[in-house]
């Protein structure tokens, strides 16, 4: 049996630690004056001693800049949500710490640990956690990923000094030593996670976990490295600026939007009785997918003016309040601009039976924030994928993903526009930003053309809809929404 490495001198050790526990503190006052935030992830088999360290990081670090979060099974709220619900919902705010001792990687883990067979899912979940932080890192989230390297003989040892001691034996449970039998299995296991989630980003550390001292100041000095790495990373980045001018980047979008007939006639009489007929459909499909614990979001987008507000106002007369939210999206608080922008969506998303609207959405990265030069060029065009991925979370997960654009000619909007000037109660509808964005209505045409032919997939389609005939759009919203989950539920 291989003997336990020399532990680091305790004189030596407390040295080093003053000056790092100085150095962490200093960069807790920098973490406040830039915008990121810093994600500590520590992993590692059971003996590791992640309690201890975090609890070592705990009385190093300021706490008021500083969140734990230790992940146990998901609870009947979490899985009725789509898997990543939880971990976008725990994110630390901006300027902090958060320090994972259990995180994203904890439940494959535990999965692997109670069934052999699992080790065949591992390389699906591994792409899901890649994704997942890769989205958080060219986001600007710092995450630093450690894993504590304790071999078998180490790990044994740890656990049966624990043991021996009255005063920690409560520490080691049967489960700990059911983790030592299967080291081997659950070693592998780790390595191809660790091999598969490696990536600019996110890197991961292996730091030897047995001197528990020198392993200590080894995590406290890494953390000081990436976020000096960090800070110049993002330093080198260009500023957002707007663009001179759009291209587009997929010019079949633009010619889709063009197409549309936007001269629909639907006379009153025939919208009163169709809408009835509409309504009932609705109802009776939106029941059925909530009655069978689908969940259901409808996102609405298109041109001020356009009727998103009376669209949803008809369809939601056909469904219970009890049932649904209406989600208004305006510009992103001081620290939501400073949070990845699916932050705040991911907060938002309706548990298993229940509806969401989201009157305006995620996709203002690609409309509003690529035309106004709110977000750097890389941002942008990166969000068509990053959107794709969201939404295909929520459709595996079960949920009806509905995506509308009212869309109405330059001409009608401008008529709109007027009649609100005069008409006293619709006045507050009308402000300077709707009319700059009518100026540049050309440049958002082409956004929204590219947006059509980059994020229309057959889990979550785009419904253009005809708008200059409000009658005819609102009617038009009923029914392709009662289709849409009708065949979503084989009704």
């Amino acid at each position: 049996m291989a003997k336990a490495k020399q532990r680091l001198p305790k004189r030596v050790y407390q040295a080093r630690a003053d000056r790092l526990r100085a150095d962490l503190l200093q960069l807790q006052l920098e973490l406040k004056q830039v915008p990121f935030k810093v994600l500590l992830i520590l992993a590692g088999p059971e003996g590791a001693g992640r309690g201890t360290l975090l609890n070592k990081l705990a009385e190093w670090l300021d706490p008021r800049g500083v969140e734990t979060f230790s992940y146990h099974p998901p609870t009947d709220n979490e899985r009725a949500h789509p898997q990543q619900w939880r971990f976008w919902r725990s994110l630390p705010g901006m300027g902090r710490i958060g320090l994972y001792a259990g995180s994203w990687y904890t439940e494959t883990l535990r999965e692997e640990a109670r069934n052999r067979r699992a080790l065949r899912h591992v390389a699906d979940e591994a792409e899901r956690i890649r994704d997942y932080e890769a989205l958080l890192a060219d986001g600007g989230t710092l995450i630093v990923k450690v894993w504590l390297h304790l071999s078998k003989e180490a790990q044994g040892r740890r656990l049966r000094t624990l043991r021996a001691d009255p005063a920690t034996a409560w520490r080691v449970t049967e489960e700990d030593w059911h983790h030592h039998r299967i080291y081997d299995r659950l070693d592998k296991t780790a390595r191809l996670i660790r091999e598969k989630t490696d990536r600019p980003g996110a890197r991961w550390h292996l730091i030897d976990a047995e001197d528990e001292r020198a392993r200590d100041l080894a995590v406290g000095q890494l953390l000081l490295k990436r976020f000096a790495e960090q800070k110049k990373r993002l330093a080198r980045l260009p500023r957002a600026k707007a663009p001179k001018k759009l291209t587009p980047l997929r010019p079949a979008g633009l010619r889709r939007l063009n197409a549309l007939p936007l001269d629909q006639e639907l006379s009153e009489k025939d919208y009163g009785s169709l809408r009835e007929k509409w309504l009932g459909r609705l109802n009776r499909a939106v029941r059925t997918a909530l009655g069978a614990d689908r969940s259901i979001v409808l996102v609405f987008e298109g041109w001020d003016a356009a009727g998103k507000g009376g669209a949803i106002r008809r369809l939601t007369s056909a469904i219970d309040p009890r049932d649904y939210s209406v989600i208004p999206v305006a510009k992103p608080t001081p620290e939501e601009k400073h949070a990845h922008y699916l932050w705040r969506f991911w907060r938002d998303v309706p548990r298993n039976g229940r509806l969401a609207i989201f009157d305006r959405s995620w996709y203002g990265r690609v409309l509003v924030e690529r035309v106004e030069g709110f977000c750097r060029k890389d941002e942008w065009r990166r969000a068509y994928g990053e959107i794709n991925d969201f939404e295909r979370q929520l459709t595996e997960h079960g949920t009806i993903v509905l995506k509308y654009w009212l869309h109405v000619s330059h001409e009608e909007q401008l008529r709109r526009f007027r009649e609100r000037e005069t008409t006293p109660h619709k006045r507050h509808k009308l402000n300077d930003e709707d009319w700059r964005n009518r100026r540049q209505r050309a440049a958002y045409e082409i956004a929204v053309g590219d947006m059509l032919a980059l994020t229309d997939r057959p889990n979550a389609p785009w419904q253009l809809v005809p708008a200059d005939n409000k009658r005819f759009a609102r009617l038009e919203v009923l029914r392709s929404a009662s289709r849409a989950i009708e065949a979503a539920m084989k009704l």
